[in-house]
């Protein structure tokens, strides 16, 4: 049974926060001169995706194959595994660089969550606003219902309602996603072109390993791109100007992407509530008189003798 729950639990793809903390400890256990193989037998002790990397292991599985078998933050490591190792650059300090710029993608991610809450939340209240509404009217004794699916007026109510409901509701998922972190790891091209130049590549060597790597561990990702990205190829300009190293400098690149990312999130969690007043006012608040407010009406006019003029 035990066995069951750590496989299923293997199944699931876990976050950035998740796969940063098993780079770190692979990075100690390394750095301690542990074994590439043994670093995995330890991990396995105490985390499922890692036991399930070691049971890919052991069945001749390449290690950033297994490594990306994971999920979508593990195929990122699997990457920076196989670049490291195809370089010969120090896995360790390769795999704990890593980590760092995972464990800064986590918290930003996280930041732009929490801050997306509370707008989302109440979004999502406000679409059940024409449904609350009309069962009020039911339990103060209207016949609303009726109004709604037998009197014609109160049918045309109830399609051009529930027409502007479905349309809020795609509206403001739509608002809510665009807001979210878009996936992936910010400044990876960076950070890998870092761990190639660390272990002595030259940059075209460079691309083509991390090309190489990239087709190895996406699924049907055989075309290998030796391009080097425009924001990388700024950095490797100064550093040829300026004459110094360029690993620094693409590391330090690498975290300032990470915190263009993390500010961007901010700035579109907090449009995000000004945004969300669009759907709110041009289809929740009609959607509500119509299928609350105009039924309701329409019921007591039917009751009500009026004196004739």
């Amino acid at each position: 049974m035990a066995l069951v729950r750590r496989r299923a639990a293997a199944e699931r793809d876990t976050g950035p926060a998740e796969v940063a903390e098993v780079a770190r400890r692979a990075a100690v256990l390394l750095q301690a001169g542990v074994a590439p193989l043994a670093v995995w037998q330890y991990l396995a002790e105490r985390d499922a995706p890692a036991a399930a990397v070691l049971a890919d292991l052991d069945r001749g599985v390449p290690v950033a194959a297994a490594i990306a078998a994971r999920g979508q933050s593990w195929r990122e490591l699997a990457v920076a595994w196989a670049v490291a190792s195809a370089v010969g650059a120090a896995l360790a300090e390769a795999l704990r660089s890593f980590a760092l710029g995972l464990r800064d993608a986590a918290e930003a991610r996280d930041d732009v969550t929490v801050a997306l809450a509370e707008p989302a939340a109440t979004a999502r209240l406000m679409l059940w606003l024409p449904a609350v509404g009309l069962l009020m009217g039911v339990a103060l004794g209207f016949d609303t219902l009726g109004i709604l699916f037998t009197d014609p007026r109160g049918i045309a109510c109830l399609v051009a309602g529930l027409a502007l409901v479905v349309g809020a509701r795609v509206w403001t998922v739509r608002l809510i996603g665009r807001a979210r972190p878009e996936p992936g790891l910010p400044g990876l091209d960076a950070e890998l072109f870092a761990i190639a130049l660390s272990g002595g590549a030259s940059i075209d060597a460079a691309a083509v390993h991390i090309g190489r790597a990239r087709a190895a561990v996406n699924p049907g990702g055989d075309d290998v791109q030796a391009d080097i990205p425009p924001a990388v190829q700024d950095v490797l300009d100064l550093s040829r100007a300026a004459g110094v190293p360029a690993v620094e400098l693409l590391r330090a690149e690498s975290a300032s992407a990470r915190h263009r990312a993390r500010v961007d999130g901010r700035l579109r969690a907090s449009k995000l509530g000004t945004r969300l007043l669009l759907p709110l006012g041009i289809c929740t608040l009609p959607s509500f008189l119509l299928l609350a407010v105009a039924p309701l009406v329409l019921s007591i006019l039917d009751t009500t003798d009026l004196p004739a003029l």
